[in-house]
């Protein structure tokens, strides 16, 4: 294994062998990662995994099969962005050390400590039991190296091998006795929520997936009052290092609508870095196309997890956004 790559294969065995070594903690093995097999949908299938898009609801009026909206939070969110011409190789691939370097940059800046090691002693304790929401869809999944790096960090603080777990589809069940969250996956278009980002990685922590597809996924803020989610998630990283800017269909991909723009978005709040990023993603897709184009439905999902379910801030003048690192191209609103 190269010193700047590493494999999916071999941190899962890596971390598999580590927690096989100090026996089984509350949540499922650390690295163990659901596989992706033949016919196996990614996590917006539809209704009973027919992959048929729900009927649509209404904005207009809260979703009474979801928890009573909270309130408002008032007040700013930050985010960082930080951005690295190096973090990818001529294939796309990830280099690990640039990678490493970015995550700590972020975290230190978002924290406000002056090291890094501070900055994720203030986000983890040694008592934690950590659960990393990954996403593993084929086309754009979360880099491995990413996961190693949550899980490295983490165990800087003094969290037990056996205690830091990752997982996507299997979150419900694998992750629910976790106290402690980091929530990591890529941005990209979705067919029924226009983009998919940190908010809807939590979907797999509710049973019925798909009764959160009316309405353009209008409720996907609904997820983070789950009680086995509220109050947990003490890191978002949103992967914009191959971001996916347009797609029409369920489950499409086509590598032509992918561009390296070598970023990772960073925050305490994930509707405030899923706005930064759907900003992003909307001026990829004006620049390509010459003009505004929509996406493949709205995306006001983001704007009611801060006005009806009250988890977080998409109000842009209430955002403090701090970016580091590569400047050109970076596709920001004002």
């Amino acid at each position: 294994m190269s010193e700047e790559k590493i494999s999916r294969r071999g941190f899962i065995q890596t971390t598999s062998a580590v927690a096989a070594a100090v026996g089984v903690g509350a949540c499922k093995k650390t690295g163990e990662v659901v596989s992706e097999k033949p016919g196996n949908k990614p996590d917006d299938t539809g209704p009973a995994g027919t992959g048929q898009r729900a009927r649509p609801g209404t904005s207009e009026k809260h979703n009474p099969r979801f928890a009573p909206p909270q309130p408002r939070k008032s007040g700013r969110s930050k985010v960082v962005l930080v951005r690295d011409t190096d973090v990818l190789d001529d294939r796309n691939r990830v280099r690990v050390r640039v990678l490493n370097r970015m995550l700590d940059q972020a975290v230190t800046e978002l924290t406000g400590h002056k090291t890094a090691d501070e900055a994720w002693q203030s986000l983890l304790r040694p008592q934690d039991v950590l659960g990393v929401k990954s996403n593993v869809w084929q086309y754009l999944r979360t880099p491995v190296a990413l996961e190693k790096a949550i899980f490295d960090r983490a165990r800087k603080v003094g969290i037990a091998a056996d205690r830091i777990h990752t997982d996507d589809r299997g979150a419900r069940k694998s992750l629910a006795r976790c106290t402690a969250l980091v929530n990591a996956r890529p941005l990209r278009s979705h067919h029924w929520a226009g983009v998919g980002g940190l908010l809807k990685n939590y979907i797999m922590f509710d049973a019925e997936p798909w009764k959160y597809h009316p309405d353009s996924c209008a409720d996907l803020g609904a997820l983070w009052n789950l009680p086995t989610v509220q109050g947990k998630t003490r890191l978002n990283v949103l992967v914009m290092l191959t971001p996916l800017y347009h797609g029409r269909g369920p489950h499409h991909f086509s590598s032509s609508y992918l561009w390296p723009y070598k970023g990772l978005i960073v925050s305490r709040d994930p509707v405030a870095a899923d706005r930064v990023g759907l900003e992003i993603l909307r001026a990829k897709r004006k620049e390509k196309f010459g003009r505004e184009r929509p996406f493949a439905t709205r995306t006001h999902h983001v704007e009611l997890a801060d006005t009806r379910h009250g988890v977080g801030v998409a109000d842009l003048k209430r955002i403090d956004l701090v970016t580091l690192g590569w400047k050109e191209g970076l596709l920001l609103p004002g």
